[in-house]
């Protein structure tokens, strides 16, 4: 992927400016961002350029790819597919490994505009504790501002989600908010149960989390195409992540639990489903602090976040919402 030339670069940063709006303006964990929107973990985040376009674009932050303690080349292909409402995947985590992402930090900062002071957010999955520990530590004494701990990553064969094993999320957090004191937050898997919600939300509440990602694709779901009468991707027999419009209402939900469930201290980060300002909007009512996007910005590029910053920004303004929290976690009920 070849580097922005400075007119992309300069149009990019006048886009982000554009998005530097007090309606749609937010924090997580005390981190401000310009916008209420950002790209998630996993499309368009691996590689240094990628991580630069984004820096260039009116995404609120960058964010990583999830990495591990190794360099990974991820599942076999195909491995992706998009469908009409969003996708289905099962990447396997590729990535450059944690120490690629360490040493290009300080570069991706060096390349942040001034008038930006764009806030980094690193994700890490690794596939035990020791390994989360030794990633956790060095992005603690790096220029990261936020860490997002990966509990939810379904497409590792052999490899359960931490985030649905309580016990050992518990174990998990005792350790790794220790090391440090830069915002530590989770990306937890969809859960389905109110006993779930509560118990998670429990476990949280023992620790200085600072944020939470909700939710994850949900995983080991099946697409056939009928013509083939096959399974449309290849890695786990077919069985990968479902993304996209599919999961806003799962999405949705397990913002609305924990966020009546968490104090406000924490923040609840929203995603799954969102392509437009309506659909960042009503994560919003729900109670999220700030809204990524994946599956949108995997089809729609670095454009996406600008796009749904205006549109989020004309409906507070119509609204007459002077403020993210002026509208934050206002749900009505029937």
């Amino acid at each position: 992927m070849s580097n922005p030339t400075h007119n992309d670069n300069t149009s990019s940063i006048e886009a982000v400016n554009r998005c530097v709006n007090k309606r749609i303006s937010t924090r997580i964990a005390q981190v401000p961002l310009a916008s209420f929107i950002f790209n998630a973990s996993g499309p368009r985040c691996t590689e240094e350029d990628e991580l630069n376009l984004l820096g260039a674009s009116a995404s609120a932050a960058i964010m990583t790819k999830s990495c591990t303690l190794e360099p990974r080349q991820g599942n076999a292909e195909p491995r992706y597919q998009a469908l009409p409402l969003g996708s289905i995947q099962s990447m396997g985590l590729p990535n450059l490994g944690y120490q690629a992402y360490l040493e290009m930090l300080p570069r991706l900062k060096q390349a942040i505009s001034p008038q930006t002071n764009k806030p980094i957010v690193v994700s890490v999955s690794g596939f035990s504790l020791a390994d989360n520990l030794t990633m956790v530590k060095a992005f603690q004494a790096s220029c990261a501002d936020l860490i997002e701990v990966n509990f939810s990553c379904p497409n590792i064969e052999g490899k359960p989600q931490v985030g649905y094993d309580f016990e050992q999320t518990e174990r998990a957090l005792e350790q790794l908010c220790q090391l440090g004191s830069k915002p530590i937050g989770l990306k937890l898997p969809p859960y389905f149960d109110f006993s779930h919600f509560i118990t998670m939300a429990n476990i949280i509440k023992k620790f200085p989390v600072r944020f939470i990602t909700c939710i994850n694709s949900v995983g080991n779901t099946l697409v056939i195409d009928p013509e083939t009468e096959s399974a449309i991707i290849k890695p786990k027999g077919g069985f990968g992540g479902l993304c996209g419009d599919y999961i806003k209402p799962i999405g949705l939900a397990n913002v609305r639990a924990f966020s009546q469930l968490l104090p406000s201290s924490i923040d609840i980060i929203g995603v799954g489903g969102i392509k437009t300002g309506t659909d960042a909007f009503e994560y919003l009512l729900a109670g999220a602090s700030a809204v990524q996007v994946a599956t949108c910005f995997e089809k729609e590029g670095i454009e996406c976040f600008d796009r749904i910053a205006k549109e989020l920004d004309s409906i507070m303004a119509a609204k007459q919402y002077s403020s993210i929290a002026a509208a934050k976690g206002k749900l009505k009920m029937i």
